[in-house]
């Protein structure tokens, strides 16, 4: 009997490590690779990772004048560094975050992206491996279709929790969106106090509903569910385009050999009655009903403000570094 994980392949979905650490991404063979700040992070308290940390330095002090410069433009590096590195190893591409202090500059996105590209570049990558990884703001998504529509840059769209937020970034044609299954889930049950399973997980739903929606109308947006808290909501969504799992998940889809049955069907959803809808030109209809949904208002939030505390730590370290 096939693994679980084997299982889960079978049905379609494409498998992404949601990691940075390169040994848990070699072992689990994934077709892409999914970091963040927090992920980058942590690998940078491990000490075989030091020594990207000290590229990135060298890199900084010959294209930086002043320290703060010199950090600013290391962060970059760093995240860079462990891109490419993570590229050697997964056949497909890797997802590389915009600083999330940007999240609400659609302009400084843009640059902040491009700049992120152009040093994949110098390192012989090209940006058909390159996911620029930007929260689902009303300006980050508005970024992502100019970086799709006028540079040909891939973004997946992270930090998303809601129907109007996936909505409007299909109509942007992002390449790719992360919808947060666990974060929607961890809201529900601190509101409600109730005890879900895979058939009523309020975030296994969202992911559902995106899915039959861009399948109906035919949007080519990936939909990768992401921030999984157990095996049985990336099970619940066996079928979707992707999903962005941690290694301790996809160890134990590894070590278990439960069937795993097709859940999502893109043909099935095309039957589907699902009415039609846009918010990409109509930036008041997308702040007022994204307002009224208060588990995506605070938990995109509470995204970027980990994100950009995670940023500025590594910044710091790197700052203290340039300035020894």
């Amino acid at each position: 009997m096939p693994s679980s994980l084997e299982q889960l392949k079978a049905t379609g979905t494409t498998v992404v490590a949601d990691t940075g650490d390169f040994e848990s991404i070699a072992k689990f063979h994934p077709q892409d690779a999914t970091t963040n700040p927090s992920l980058i992070l942590a690998a940078t308290k491990v000490e075989k990772y030091a020594k990207l940390i000290d590229v990135a330095i060298e890199y900084a002090k010959k294209h930086g004048k002043t320290p703060e410069e010199q950090a600013t433009v290391a962060l970059d590096r760093l995240l860079v560094e462990f891109g490419s590195k993570i590229l050697a190893i997964v056949p497909g591409r890797v997802s590389t975050e915009v600083d999330a202090r940007l999240s609400f500059d659609k302009e400084a996105t843009i640059k902040k992206a491009l700049s992120i590209i152009d040093l994949y570049k110098s390192l012989g990558i090209d940006k058909e491996r390159i996911l620029i990884k930007i929260a689902s703001t009303w300006e980050g998504i508005q970024a992502a279709h100019e970086l799709e529509t006028k540079y040909g840059v891939h973004c997946n769209l992270t930090l998303l929790f809601s129907y109007v937020q996936a909505v409007a970034c299909a109509e942007a044609g992002v390449t790719l969106i992360s919808p947060f299954v666990g974060r929607i889930l961890d809201w529900y049950k601190a509101k409600t106090g109730k005890t879900y399973d895979s058939s009523n997980d309020p975030g296994v739903i969202s992911v559902k509903a995106i899915f039959n929606y861009y399948k109906k109308y035919g949007y080519k947006t990936i939909v990768m569910g992401a921030s999984f808290r157990n095996v049985g909501e990336i099970e619940a969504l066996a079928g979707v385009d992707f999903l962005t799992i941690a290694p301790k998940l996809l160890q134990e889809l590894t070590d278990s050999s439960a069937s795993v049955p097709k859940q999502l069907d893109a043909d099935k959803a095309k039957t589907l009655d699902i009415p039609k809808d846009s918010f990409i030109h109509d930036e008041a209809k997308f702040r007022f009903l994204f307002n009224e949904d208060a588990m995506a208002t605070e938990k995109l939030s509470e995204g970027i403000r980990k994100f950009s505390a995670d940023c500025a730590t590594l910044y710091d370290q790197l700052l203290k570094k340039t300035s020894e």
